[in-house]
């Protein structure tokens, strides 16, 4: 049986992240990566839009809002010193109508507590940083920028194999049980013997914390993002990032433009309850996917509430001009001529029973697991302060 310091479960970004700030705090320990794809970074991490978050939306004080400034800078950090390139593109937060101005002054707020370098900007201004966006008001945050996460996951994972860590692909986690004092973490690569286990199983960690004996209250419930892309002849309606007011009733940030760090505008993502875990199509389903969340108290209370905005994000997933409307109440030059299909991403929500969901990293622990029960966006801008974080709760169990 291998044994190991460290099993850490989860080669996203999150997960690599952890393996990296461990290794960097405690060389010479033994630390493995558990991946169940053949490769790093094949889910939540390779099929986001690569947005460098600012933190300015987050709730002062929480973990995202904490996390997420000081995470930026060290991702900007770790980037310049592995020469891969980001760029600090700046980005607009823009009230179309005057109705949305309270909302945007609530969210300016936020930024200023943050410590968030953002002002707010009338439409002159606006018109001089994004010429083709339309709006009476909007926050311009110059802070924002891009990125592509996948190549920062797969130079932290080179940098943990030179720093003597391990990671084994296609090793599916199946099963943990505690054996005295450590833990037999069972794969399809076979069984390992654990001092510690940190869960990072992202679309599943859930169910990971469950195999280690954790009840967490709340569940992962997949949603969607389904994007297009501007074609070559259009993307100059687009310098940066361009998002709209956040409906405060609905947990999502509504359809933006987002330019991507190796070229092209990506436009989305709307957001929809997908069939699978890992539902990148709008055809991919898992039956017992759909029935664990069809069947989970909080999804039902949520659909109860937010019934009429999910119905919307349905109907833009199956009516492009739908969609092509969402995106013109912002930039109105665009159109359905435009646009492209491009990949799709899933989210892992995490939603307690009672049809919250849950708006900051949930992190448990126990004697020998610690779960990273949920770790939505801003995860990979934050990622290494996230490790960072999970080192500093396990570090006196190595000291």
């Amino acid at each position: 049986m291998l044994q190991t310091d460290v099993a850490i479960i989860g080669g996203g970004i999150v997960g690599l992240a952890t393996a990296y700030r461990l290794l960097e705090r405690f060389p010479g320990r033994k630390v493995m990566v558990l991946e169940k794809e053949r490769e790093v970074a094949q889910h939540q991490t390779g099929h986001n839009s690569g947005v460098l978050h600012s933190g300015i939306y987050y709730r002062p004080g929480s973990l995202r809002a904490i996390n997420c400034r000081d995470g930026k800078l060290a991702m900007e950090e770790f980037c310049q010193k592995e020469n891969i390139p980001f760029n600090r593109c700046g980005k607009v937060i823009v009230a179309v109508t005057s109705d949305e101005i309270p909302q945007l002054q609530r969210i300016h707020e936020r930024g200023l507590a943050n410590d968030i370098r953002c002002e707010r900007i009338g439409p002159e201004r606006l018109k001089e940083i994004e010429p083709h966006v339309r709006g009476v008001e909007a926050i311009h945050v110059p802070e924002a920028g891009i990125i592509d996460y996948r190549q920062v996951a797969e130079r932290l994972a080179e940098r943990i194999k030179d720093a003597g860590g391990e990671l084994k692909m296609s090793a599916k986690v199946t099963g943990m049980f505690r054996h005295e004092q450590k833990m037999i973490v069972q794969s399809e690569a076979g069984e390992l013997e654990a001092r510690l286990v940190v869960n990072c199983g992202g679309l599943h960690s859930d169910r990971l914390a469950w195999l280690s004996g954790s009840r967490p209250d709340a569940q992962i419930i997949p949603f969607r993002g389904e994007y297009f892309e501007l074609k070559p002849s259009a993307q100059h309606l687009c310098r940066g990032l361009i998002y709209p007011v956040p409906d405060p009733d609905f947990p999502f940030l509504g359809v933006h433009f987002t330019r991507m760090i190796h070229g092209g505008v990506e436009c989305g993502p709307n957001a929809v309850f997908a069939l699978a875990r890992e539902g990148y199509y709008k055809t991919s389903f898992n039956l017992f996917d759909t029935l664990e969340s069809l069947t989970y108290p909080g999804f039902l209370r949520l659909a109860w509430k937010h019934w009429r905005a999910g119905w919307n994000e349905m109907y833009r997933s199956f009516n492009k001009s739908a969609f092509v409307a969402a995106l013109q109440r912002l930039v109105p030059d665009v159109k359905s001529d435009d646009l492209v299909p491009a990949p799709a991403g899933v989210r892992a929500q995490a939603l307690t029973r009672e049809g919250n969901l849950v708006d900051d990293f949930l992190i448990l622990e126990n004697e020998l697991v610690v779960n990273v029960c949920n770790a939505p966006s801003p995860a990979a801008t934050a990622s290494l302060n996230v490790g960072k974080l999970i080192v500093e709760k396990i570090a006196p169990r190595f000291e």
